[in-house]
C-alpha cells in the first residue's frame, strides 16, 4: 500500500489512479473490445453518479449537513424528468432532431426546476432548525427520503415507469469490434461540462471565493459582513438541482424506474463522497469515477463480487487514505 502510494505521488497523485485502475484491468480482460466498451460505460457511469454526489459534497463541505434525504432528488429529478419526456414522446420519435433536443432539454429543466424549488422548501422548512446537530440531521432526513418515496407512490404509483429516450440517442456507435452506447457518450459529455463549470465557479468567480473561504472558516466571512444564511440556501438549492438533474440522466441510462431508486442510490451516492473526501469537488469526481469503473469491471470479471465492490472499494481507500482521496480544508 505504501509503495502505491508513493509510485502515484510521484507520477500525479491520486488524479492518477483511476487511469491506474484501467491499465490493471486491460491486462485482466485481455481483449480491446471488450476493455474499451467497459471503460466507457464506467466513465459514463461514473458522471452521472458526479452529478448526484456533488450536490451532497457541496452541502456537506459548506453546511456540515449530513443531508440522508438528499436521494429523495434523485427520484424526483427522475420521475419528472420521465413524466416531462412522456408529454412530449410525439417530439422523441421523429425525424426531428431539434424537436427531439428540446424535449430532452425541457425534461432536464424541468427537474433542475424541481430540485431548486424543493431545496429550498428541504433547506428552510427541515434543515434550518437542526444545524449543528449531525444526530437530528440523519434522523429527520432519513424521515423526509422516506416520506418522499410515498409521494412519489401517491403521484406516479408503484409500477416501474418507462423512461423513453430521443431518437438520437438510442442505439450505438461501431467501431471495429468496439460497441458504444451512444447515451453513454451524452451522460460522460454532461458530467464533463458539468465539472468544468462547477469548478470556474468555485475557484473563477467571487461567489465561489465565498464558499471556499465558508467551508475554512464562516466566522471570518460573516463578520466581513456577508449573509452565510444567504449562501447557503443557495448552495443547497443548487446541490439539490445537480441531484435532481443526475436522477434525471439516470433515468434515461436505466429506461425503467421506481420509487425506491432514491433509496437505491443513496448508498452509492454516500460511498463516493467518502471515498473522495467530504466537501471536496475534485474528490467526488474521482471518487465517482473509480466507483463506475470498478463496478463494471468487476461485473464483467467476477459477476458474483458487483454488489460488494463498491464497499471493498471505500474499505481499501480508507484503509490508505483514511480522509478520503482529496479531502477540504477545513
Amino acid at each position: 500500500m505504501d509503495q502505491l502510494s508513493r509510485t502515484l505521488e510521484r507520477f500525479g497523485g491520486v488524479n492518477l489512479l483511476p487511469l491506474a485502475v484501467a491499465l490493471v484491468a486491460f491486462v485482466l480482460i485481455g481483449t480491446p473490445s471488450s476493455w474499451v466498451t467497459l471503460t466507457v460505460a464506467g466513465l459514463a457511469m461514473g458522471m452521472m453518479i458526479f452529478l448526484m454526489a456533488s450536490g451532497l459534497s457541496l452541502v456537506f463541505g459548506l453546511m456540515d449537513v449530513l443531508n440522508f434525504g438528499h436521494s429523495a432528488f434523485v427520484s424526483f429529478g427522475a420521475f419528472v424528468a420521465a413524466s416531462t419526456l412522456a408529454y412530449f414522446s410525439g417530439w422523441l420519435g421523429g425525424d426531428s432532431v431539434i424537436l427531439s433536443a428540446l424535449a430532452l432539454i425541457l425534461a432536464i429543466a424541468a427537474a433542475i426546476a424541481f430540485g431548486l424549488i424543493g431545496g429550498w422548501f428541504f433547506e428552510t422548512v427541515i434543515i434550518k432548525p437542526v444545524y449543528k446537530d449531525h444526530l437530528r440531521q440523519i434522523l429527520i432526513t432519513m424521515g423526509a427520503l422516506i416520506v418522499a418515496e410515498q409521494i412519489i407512490l401517491a403521484i406516479w404509483g408503484g409500477t416501474p415507469m418507462s423512461v423513453p429516450r430521443p431518437a438520437f440517442l438510442e442505439g450505438s456507435w461501431i467501431i471495429g469490434d468496439v460497441s458504444i452506447e451512444i447515451y453513454r457518450i451524452f451522460a460522460l459529455a454532461l458530467g464533463v461540462v458539468v465539472y468544468a463549470l462547477l469548478y470556474l465557479v468555485l475557484n473563477r468567480t467571487r461567489i465561489g471565493l465565498l464558499i471556499r473561504a465558508g467551508v475554512e472558516n464562516r466566522e471570518m466571512v460573516e463578520a466581513l459582513g456577508f449573509r452565510i444564511d444567504r449562501l447557503f440556501i443557495g448552495v443547497f438549492m443548487a446541490g439539490s438541482a445537480l441531484a435532481a438533474m443526475g436522477g434525471a440522466t439516470w433515468a434515461g441510462y436505466q429506461t425503467l424506474i421506481d420509487p425506491a431508486l432514491g433509496a437505491e442510490m443513496m448508498i452509492i451516492v454516500f460511498i463516493v463522497v467518502i471515498i473522495g473526501g467530504l466537501g471536496s469537488i475534485e474528490g467526488t469526481l474521482l471518487g465517482a469515477l473509480l466507483v463506475g469503473l470498478v463496478s463494471n469491471y468487476v461485473g464483467f470479471l467476477a459477476p458474483k463480487m458487483s454488489l460488494a465492490s463498491n464497499m471493498i472499494l471505500m474499505v481499501a481507500i480508507l484503509l490508505w487514505r483514511p480522509v478520503g482521496l482529496k479531502p477540504a480544508i477545513k
